[in-house]
């Protein structure tokens, strides 16, 4: 688990810090535009407001990542803030236009980008869902499915 948070955390810091440039803004742009979910930021902050957003959220992820290590509490909520961001971009696999690859015969065939690269938060998603749960089983108070069956 120690390993699952802190490579998260390097991936929080640095896309979270990227966020900030003008090179990130324009590349996650398109994502943002097509997503049902999202696509409002553009609208109240503009391309680089919206990423700025982003980049506080994901530098704010990994924070909470960060005071997980000494407390669980910020354990589960880092990692459930993870959850959702991988949630969220995951849905950009149906929102953005170019995701399958035509030439190839379309779904289940990927293109490289956007498709390819969306698809590697399956397994970004999966790390943050392994490390809420268990960081939920170790938070004080919580019931374990052993303690149950005593």
């Amino acid at each position: 688990m120690a390993l699952l948070r802190w490579t998260l955390v390097i991936v929080f810091l640095w896309f979270g810090g990227l966020k900030f440039t003008t090179y990130e803004a324009n590349g996650i742009a398109p994502f943002i535009t097509n997503s049902p979910i999202v696509r409002c930021l553009h609208a109240l902050f503009g391309v680089q407001g919206a990423s700025d957003v982003i980049g506080v959220l994901e530098i704010s992820t990994a924070v909470a990542l960060i005071l997980g290590a000494f407390r669980p509490i910020f354990s589960a909520l880092g990692a459930a803030m993870s959850v959702a961001t991988y949630a969220i971009t995951l849905t950009f696999l149906l929102s953005t236009p170019g995701v399958t690859e035509v030439s190839a015969g379309g779904f289940p065939a990927i293109s490289a980008l956007p498709g390819q690269f969306l698809l590697k938060d399956l397994v970004l998603f999966a790390a943050s869902l392994a490390l809420l749960l268990a960081s939920i089983q170790k938070s004080p108070g919580t019931v374990r499915s052993r303690d149950v069956h005593r």
